[in-house]
């Protein structure tokens, strides 16, 4: 059966173009458009889709208020289609924290074309989108030719050291998914955790939003990573879109190292890279943690983390969004641990207890 969307926005023009690049695929089909959300929310109930697109600004009824209902009333996967601004970037990570699976960026000029090269994007979303798993709540870069999947090799070769020292440090890699994730993570985290390094699978204009709204509700530091920072205890560096993000060192100091080299796995930032980094810099010192997501990004580094003796944990499916990084994880024999989202933080804080790090206070 192909997967059905439902198509809300009120312009005529994008519901068109979305009708006709979801009709082009064999394996979905648009059951129905709807320029507002009162007039959607009767066509939810008569053609029953699975995935709807959500536009953000419409009459009658704000996108956002929306899909706040929505997500407590009748919860469904749904995918945003907003414009790429500065504004808009933090409306999209409020739709992602009401409920949203993902987000697609509107072009602002030529939206023909535009919405065109993004029909690869749009259609792998709706993918996942159909596969997502959706709970009530509480209140990709585009790719318009298939690249082949570099290795972190392309940026950054395996180095085997001595590690000196037991400063610990947490390396965090999640896509799908993964903005309510880190939410959810970080925002247990207390105030004398060592630091962390996340790449998150995100645009370059929306992850210095991301970290500023983070930091908002963290009692930890948060922030986008920049070139050269040294890594502190109680602050979490985010991975800048278009950057690959590395843990690297100075002295006896754990600092933060940005990379333009190619995408790894079709990804920039990669969860790999930083991985690799962290195997390469912290050794038994390094806690892995890879969340949300589809695809296979982090695995490989995930491996090396554990052979170099790293702690690793990976999000259990019942928790994820998207079971995909975690999984490719598991099966390779990475993790050491598979745990609900919940329960990772109080993991750490019980294995540092254990294992010559400071036990942090919950």
């Amino acid at each position: 059966m192909p997967i059905k969307v439902l198509v809300i926005d009120d312009s005529a023009l994008i519901r068109s173009l979305l009708t006709e690049i979801i009709n082009s695929q064999h394996d979905m089909e648009v059951v129905g458009c709807a320029q507002d959300p009162l007039i959607a929310r009767e066509k939810i109930k008569a053609l029953n889709p699975d995935v709807l697109t959500l536009d953000v600004e419409m009459p009658r009824m704000d996108g956002l208020v929306f899909l706040d209902k929505l997500m407590k009333l009748r919860p469904m996967p749904v995918i945003m289609i907003s414009s790429l601004t500065e504004k808009s970037s933090f409306i999209t990570l409020h739709a992602l924290e009401l409920g949203a699976v993902d987000y697609v960026t509107k072009p602002k000029l030529d939206i023909r074309s535009g919405i065109t090269e993004y029909a690869h994007e749009i259609t792998e979303k709706i993918r996942v989108a159909a596969k997502a798993h959706i709970k009530p709540t509480t209140a990709k870069s585009i790719e318009r030719s298939i690249e082949p999947k570099q290795s972190a090799d392309a940026v950054l070769p395996v180095c085997h050291r001595s590690i000196c020292g037991t400063e610990k440090v947490i390396a965090v890699g999640a896509s799908t998914g993964g903005t309510e994730a880190l939410r959810e993570l970080l925002s247990m985290m207390p105030a004398d955790s060592p630091g962390i390094l996340v790449t998150q699978h995100m645009p370059e204009a929306f992850t210095r939003a991301f970290a500023k709204r983070l930091d908002g509700i963290c009692r930890i530091s948060v922030k986008e990573a920049e070139h050269g920072e040294r890594v502190l205890p109680g602050h979490a560096y985010v991975a800048p879109g278009n950057r690959h993000l590395l843990l690297g060192r100075s002295g006896a100091n754990y600092i933060t190292e940005l990379a333009d080299g190619p995408p790894v796995n079709r990804h920039r930032p990669s969860v790999d890279v930083l991985f690799r980094s962290a195997s390469n810099a912290a050794g038994k010192n390094a806690i892995g943690v890879i969340l949300t997501g589809m695809g296979n990004d982090g695995a490989a580094g995930m491996l090396e983390m554990r052979t170099a003796g790293a702690f690793t944990i990976a999000q259990n499916e019942e928790s994820c969004v998207v079971f995909g990084m975690p999984k490719e994880a598991i099966a390779n024999g990475s993790i050491d641990e598979v745990l609900p989202l919940l329960s990772i933080g109080k993991r750490i804080n019980s294995w540092l207890s254990t294992h010559g790090g400071k036990a942090f206070r919950m």
